[in-house]
C-alpha cells in the first residue's frame, strides 16, 4: 500500500521518520512520500530521514519557531492560518501514485492534536484519495494537560478521517522505563506494526506471488467505513527445512509438517487477535477486519490462514472478514497481523469521552459564574451611580 504520510507534531514527525527507516531497511516500498509539519524549529531539526524540503514551519509569525506549548486550540489555529504552507508540500508529493494519506499525530501534545484535524478536512476537501488518521494516545501519567488534549482532539480527528488507527502509548509503556528510551522503543512498536500492514500487497516481479494476495484496496476496504481500529501483531520464528525438497518425504512426514504449519497459522491469528493490540478493545465490536500472514513462502500455510480467519469471523461476528498472505523469502519468521476495523467497545475511548464531558461542563460552569459576576458589577455600578 503506497502512502503519502504526513507527520504533525513532535511525535507525528519522530514516527514519521521511524516510517521512513523502516521502510528501507525492510524494503517494503509503502513510503511512497514524506512532510513534517510542526510548530517548533528545534523539533523538525531533529528529524534524521524527512528530507529538509519536506519539512514546513508553521506558526512563524504566532509563536516564533518555539511551539504551541501543549496548547492545541492554537494549534488548530496555526494550522488554519498556515494550510497554504503544508499544500505547497502536499503539491509536491506524486498524489497518482500513491493509494491515501496517513497523518500522523500524537494526540496530547498541541500543534499535533490541534492541527491533525484540520489538516485532514483539508486533504479530503482537495484530493479523492482515502485521508487516514494515526493518533498516539498519550500516556495517563503524562499529565492531565495531555489526557485533556486527546480528549477533545480524538473526537474531532476520527471525524475528519477515513478511519482513525490508534496506538495508545499507556497500554505499552513499561513500568520504571525512562519517558526518552520509552518512546523510542514504543515508536519501533507503532513503525513494525503498521509497517507491516502496509507493506502487505507491495511485491514487485522478482517477488515471490502470494496464492491469495494482500493488496491495497483489501486493506482500504477493511478501513472503508469509518471509525476507530487497531492492530494486533504475532511471530514465531522456524527452522528452515529443506524448502520444496522436503515435500518429497514421506506421506507420514508431509502430514505431520502440513498439520504443525496449519496449527502455527491459526494460532498465530489469535494470538495476533487476542494478545496486546495497538489499542485493547472488545474484538467482538469489531465491524470489519484483515488477517495477513507474513513469512517465508513454504511456512505460509493456506488451510491455516483459512482457518484463522474462519475463527475471527466467529469471534467478531462479523461477515467482512478479509485474509491472505505476504511471502518474505529469506526470513524465519512467521508473522499473523490482524487489522480490527469499526471497533465500537473501547474503555479507552470512552474514558476520553467521558473527559471530555467533565472538562465542557467545567468550562461552561466557569463561563456562567462569570456571567453572573459580570452581571453583578454592572448592576452594582447602576446603584452607585444612582447615588451620586
Amino acid at each position: 500500500m503506497k502512502l503519502a504520510l504526513i507527520g504533525f507534531g513532535q511525535a507525528g514527525g519522530k514516527v514519521v521518520d521511524a516510517f521512513i527507516e523502516y521502510d528501507e531497511a525492510i524494503d517494503g516500498g509503502f513510503v511512497g512520500d514524506a512532510i513534517a509539519v510542526n510548530s517548533a524549529s528545534v523539533d523538525l531539526q531533529g528529524l534524521e530521514h524527512v528530507p529538509q524540503e519536506k519539512q514546513v514551519l508553521i506558526g512563524g509569525a504566532r509563536v516564533k519557531g518555539h511551539g504551541v506549548g501543549a496548547d492545541n486550540e492554537l494549534g488548530a489555529e496555526i494550522a488554519e492560518a498556515d494550510i497554504d504552507e503544508i499544500q505547497n508540500a502536499v503539491d509536491a508529493v506524486p498524489v497518482h501514485e500513491l493509494d491515501a494519506f496517513l497523518i500522523v499525530a500524537g494526540m496530547g501534545g498541541g500543534t499535533g492534536s490541534g492541527g491533525a484535524p484540520v489538516l485532514a478536512k483539508h486533504l479530503k476537501r482537495i484530493y479523492s484519495e482515502p485521508v487516514y488518521g494515526l493518533g498516539i494516545l498519550p500516556g495517563t501519567d503524562e499529565g492531565s494537560i495531555y489526557t485533556l488534549n486527546a480528549a477533545r482532539s480524538f473526537q474531532t480527528f476520527v471525524r475528519e478521517v477515513d478511519n482513525l488507527l490508534v496506538f495508545d502509548n499507556d497500554v505499552w509503556r513499561r513500568n520504571g522505563e525512562s519517558v526518552g528510551s520509552g518512546y523510542d522503543r514504543i515508536n519501533q512498536e507503532i513503525v513494525e506494526r503498521f509497517g507491516r500492514l502496509f507493506a502487505a500487497g507491495e511485491v514487485d516481479s522478482q517477488d515471490h506471488v502470494a496464492e491469495s494476495i494482500v493488496d491495497s484496496s483489501e486493506i482500504i476496504n477493511t478501513l472503508e467505513g469509518g471509525g476507530i481500529s487497531t492492530v494486533g501483531y504475532a511471530t514465531e520464528t522456524v527452522e528452515q527445512s529443506g524448502g520444496l525438497l522436503s515435500r518429497f518425504g514421506s506421506d507420514d512426514t508431509s502430514n505431520k509438517q502440513e498439520v504443525t504449519e496449519t496449527n502455527r497459522m491459526t494460532s498465530l491469528v489469535r494470538k495476533a487477535t487476542l494478545g496486546r493490540l495497538t489499542l485493547p478493545c472488545n474484538v467482538s465490536s469489531t465491524s470489519r477486519a484483515l488477517v495477513v500472514a507474513a513469512g517465508p513462502p513454504n511456512e505460509l500455510n493456506r488451510k491455516g490462514i483459512e482457518r484463522g480467519r474462519t475463527w475471527l469471523e466467529e469471534e467478531t461476528s462479523s461477515m467482512e472478514v478479509r485474509g491472505g498472505d505476504y511471502p518474505l523469502p529469506g526470513h524465519d519468521e512467521v508473522k499473523s497481523i490482524v487489522l480490527l476495523s469499526g471497533v465500537t467497545d473501547v474503555e479507552r475511548v470512552d474514558q476520553l469521552q467521558q473527559v471530555a464531558i467533565e472538562a465542557k461542563e467545567t468550562t461552561e460552569d466557569i463561563r456562567a459564574r462569570s456571567r453572573d459576576e459580570t452581571a453583578a458589577l454592572v448592576d452594582t455600578g447602576g446603584e452607585l451611580d444612582a447615588l451620586f
